[in-house]
Formats: C-alpha cells, structure tokens, sequence
C-alpha cells in the first residue's frame, strides 16, 4: 500500500530520541532516519539532556520551532527505564508543556505494568525491545499524520481541511496486556466500556480487554471523542448508538445493529442527558 501521509510541509519530523544505552540509541536513531517522514533526529543520553534540548539548549531549529508557538519537537521516542529522571517522569514533564511534542514509548518486556500506566500520561504509541524496524515506521507514520493533522489549523488550509483537524482523532491507542504480550487497542474500536471496581473492561467488535484504568478516568478523558456517560456501569460510544428504546425497567440503548447490537441500560439519571445528546444536530468535538 502506498504511504500518502504528508507533513506539514514536506520538511520531515523533528524527532528526538532518548535513550541511556547507546547501542539501543544508535539503533532507534538510525532506524528513524530510514522514515521518508524524518526530515532529522535529535539525541539524548538521560531524560534530563532531553530537557535541555526540548527547553531551547543549543539547537536553533528548536528554539525557531518554540519561539513560533511550536513544539520544540514533532516528536519524542524515548525508553522508560532509564537512571534518574525515568521515561515516565519525562512524559510528565513533556504533558505540561504548551504544545506537547508527540510521545512514543520506547520499552522493554520486564516494563509491561509501566506501558499500561503510561496511558494516563497520553503516550501516541509503544514499540516493545529489541526494536522492529517495521513497528518503528509504523509509530513514525502515526506522528506524521498526527503532525500534519495539527497543522490542517493553520491559515493556509483549506476550511474544509481545518474542519476536519478540529474532529477528536481516533490515534489513541490503549495498550492491554494479552497472554504475555501488550496488544494496542485503538480507542476507534471500542464499541463501549465497563467498569469493573477499579478497572475497566473495553470491549470492541472483536472481543474485550481489561485495563488498569478507572471508568470515570476514561469519562472525563473521552469526553470530546464521541464516548457518553449511561449508566454508572457504563460508557458508550454514542455514534454507535442506533437505538433508545423504552423496556420494563426504563430505557436502555442498542450498540450497533444486527447479531453484534448490545443492549445496554441506561440509569434514570443520564436519561435527560443521553436524549438530548441524541437529537441535537451533530457538531464537531464529539
């Protein structure tokens, strides 16, 4: 299939590594290099030289980048276990920022709980070690279409073009772990969702996954990209919603249509809400 993602200006990425063994930077730097998308790539020792070159250091195009409202990189790859600041602790630092650069995590196999607590710091994606080029280009080519839908907003675009940038992106992925693996589960697959105490269970047309993630965590984090609240129990994809219908109990909503609907019950709370969510003409944001 023919790769037809373009940046913003067909520059290339941005892109900083980071990593505190230097074979495994020489490597992931390398392989960033051979992406059509990578115009250049930065790298760092430590999370704290990251710092230093994402906080202007010596490096012009960054401080052009930040002083342009930009940020100081497209992108930032870096390893979780890492001595002092740890890749976690740089994703932190990196959500705090004004304009966040993109966040790939960088992980080995003995990492798993902490690939499942970097969803809360809004990781773009995860490639396990040893490193696969294939899995490398594939995140790479994720932060270009992110980048280039970012940059669908400037004035030079066409409405049409802004408008659709402006929609919630269905790039979040959440990573599960499945028989010893970590699948990615991208959020546009996910049908609804179900608490279970202080988990979450996503269940998508193929099948479910349980995450480490509280349901109101998800409510308020998904709020803009379609998904609403029903029941205490339970969050829904609302552009799946093909029925509301009234039942013995009071009113419950259909997910989806033929032998895969689901029904789901909707508390006497949400109701009001749920309708009115319903019948109002669609706007962008959800």
């Amino acid at each position: 299939m023919p790769d037809t993602v373009s940046t913003q200006d067909n520059a290339g990425l941005l892109v900083l590594a980071v990593d505190d063994e230097a074979p495994g930077l020489s490597l992931i730097k390398f392989t960033l290099e051979s992406s059509p998308h990578v115009k250049r790539v930065l790298t760092a020792f430590d999370a704290a030289e990251a710092l230093r070159i994402l906080r202007g250091g010596d490096d012009d195009e960054v401080i052009e980048r930040t002083n342009a409202g930009l940020p100081p990189v497209d992108a930032v790859f870096a390893d979780i276990n890492m001595p002092g600041l740890t890749g976690m602790d740089l994703a932190r630092v990196l959500s705090a920022f004004r304009h966040p650069p993109a966040l790939v995590f960088v992980t080995g196999v003995e990492e798993r709980d902490a690939l499942v607590a970097a969803f809360d710091v809004g990781a773009l994606d995860f490639i396990n070690k040893p490193i696969n080029d294939e899995r490398v280009l594939k995140a790479v080519k994720r932060v270009a279409e992110r980048v280039a839908r970012t940059h669908a907003t400037t004035p030079q675009t066409p409405v049409h073009a802004a408008a659709a940038a402006a929609e919630p992106s269905d790039d979040e992925v959440i990573p599960v772990e499945l028989g010893g693996t970590i699948k990615l589960v991208p959020r546009a697959s996910v049908r609804y969702v179900e608490a279970q105490g202080d988990y979450a269970r996503l269940h998508t047309s193929d099948g479910s996954h349980l995450v480490r993630i509280p349901l109101a965590q998800l409510e308020e984090r998904w709020a803009n990209a379609g998904f609403v609240r029903i029941h205490r129990s339970y969050l829904v994809a609302l552009p799946l919603v093909s029925e509301l219908r009234m039942t013995a109990n009071g009113y419950a909503v259909v997910i989806g249509t033929g032998p895969d609907a689901k029904e789901l019950p909707v508390s006497r709370r949400h109701t009001k809400e749920l309708k009115e969510r319903i019948v109002r003409p669609p706007k962008s944001g959800w």
